[in-house]
């Protein structure tokens, strides 16, 4: 590969400003003069970091990830360059992409994935896929991730957090399905982490926005913001996850994690009011025969009719019976996630809020507020599901103590 391709890719897919382009070009060729290379020849990782090793001893840290960039984006250029011209047209193996993917979906629904985790890494291996320009699965290498991640950073300019849940995707398919470990990709550029603060409504604003909402989405609104759920929580909640004697609900959370939380006293009247008339649709379906609810794997092939019983029912089931898109039987399922989304969307633009509210934002309130009257930071840590207490501590930058902590100097006495 000639350096005019590597200098209208950076300027042009990259954006390097124009006074940065030559050095880049200068670490590349330093980088191919240390190896003793011409430019162009293949290099192994190992090289990379001899050479980056070697320049810690004599340049600031900053130029040092300047010339890895530079590096790994040559790399990625000569490498995606050279599988771009030598397409294989002749023999597609979308066939073979096809019972790969069976294969992977076998694996999650053994190890009991959900089925939203199930359709996600779906998702990135068909992107994966079509990367990779239908190269055949059983000529997939190390180097196909790496450059991937790389695209996914440069060229499409996804966020960490996405880079990440495709990089999870892949790690699962190159165990499970092609069964290895991809290796070392430590040269993969990486998304850069957006760091935003949460958006968090006044205790003002959490009025004037429940006062828009009425029936279910508000009876929603309530136990999210009054118990920290997020919304898959709060829409997969059954019969047996709520405790009125003790006011806490049981939550199944991400990656299968149970844990308490609060159930807000005004929520309970209208909560015990809203499960007699779940009570009725569940007569109703026994009376008609309707198959029971889904339940985890483990539980469903165990106990085949549990799903019949009432303590397993979605405290808010669907109005209408839907086929499950796993076993093609027709049951009813719990309610849609963007029902309360929307609902939260027009009762904020009502309230005339100016902020972006989500259904996330009540969880996000919940916190601080907290935070604010006092209660310590492990137990919002357990009554939220955080894994690490650092994922708690960004509320610490909302909360209001005396607003940002500080005075302005407009408003200080001479």
């Amino acid at each position: 590969m000639d350096f005019e391709n590597y200098r209208n890719y950076i300027k042009l897919k990259v954006k390097i400003p124009d006074n940065q382009i030559a050095y880049y070009l200068g670490w590349v060729t330093q980088f191919f003069a240390y190896c003793n290379k011409n430019p162009g020849q293949p290099f192994d990782p190992s090289e990379v970091h001899e050479f980056l090793g070697h320049l810690e001893n004599q340049c600031e840290s900053w130029q040092v990830q300047q010339a890895k960039k530079a590096i790994e984006l040559y790399r990625y250029v000569q490498s995606t360059g050279k599988r771009l011209s030598s397409k294989k047209s002749a023999s597609p193996s979308s066939g073979a992409w096809k019972k790969a993917a069976d294969n992977m979906v076998k694996r999650l629904r053994l190890k009991g994935c959900a089925y939203k985790t199930e359709q996600t890494y779906l998702h990135w291996l068909k992107d994966f896929y079509r990367f990779v320009d239908n190269s055949p699965p059983e000529t997939i290498s190390d180097r196909h991730l790496m450059d991937y991640l790389t695209y996914l950073s440069v060229e499409r300019n996804v966020a960490k957090s996405t880079q990440s849940q495709a990089f999870n995707a892949l790690l699962f398919f190159y165990r499970n399905v092609l069964g290895r470990d991809p290796g070392d990709i430590r040269d993969a550029i990486r998304a850069r982490p957006k760091k935003r603060l949460p958006v968090v409504l006044t205790r003002t604003e959490i009025s004037l926005l429940l006062e828009q909402l009425s029936g279910i989405p508000l009876l929603m609104a309530q136990i999210i913001y009054g118990g920290g759920l997020r919304l898959q929580e709060c829409i997969s909640l059954r019969i047996k996850d709520i405790d009125f004697e003790q006011n806490i609900l049981s939550i199944r959370g991400k990656g299968d994690k149970d844990r308490r939380t609060l159930l807000a006293g005004v929520a309970v009247n209208p909560l015990k009011i809203h499960i007699e008339r779940v009570r009725k649709l569940f007569e109703e379906d026994r009376q008609a025969g309707v198959s029971g609810v889904q339940l985890p794997n483990a539980l469903e092939r165990k106990y085949t009719n549990a799903g019949k019983e009432w303590i397993w029912q979605w405290v808010f089931p669907s109005k209408n019976l839907s086929v499950d898109p796993r076993t093609q039987i027709v049951r009813r399922h719990h309610i849609h996630s963007t029902s309360l989304q929307k609902h939260i969307k027009k009762a904020a633009n009502r309230a005339m809020i100016t902020k972006r509210v989500t259904v996330h934002t009540l969880r996000h309130s919940f916190a601080t507020h907290l935070l604010e009257s006092g209660t310590d930071l492990r137990t919002i840590q357990e009554l939220l599901g955080h894994s690490s207490v650092q994922t708690t501590m960004v509320y610490t930058h909302v909360a209001r103590k005396n607003a940002l902590g500080v005075t302005s100097p407009l408003d200080r006495p001479g």
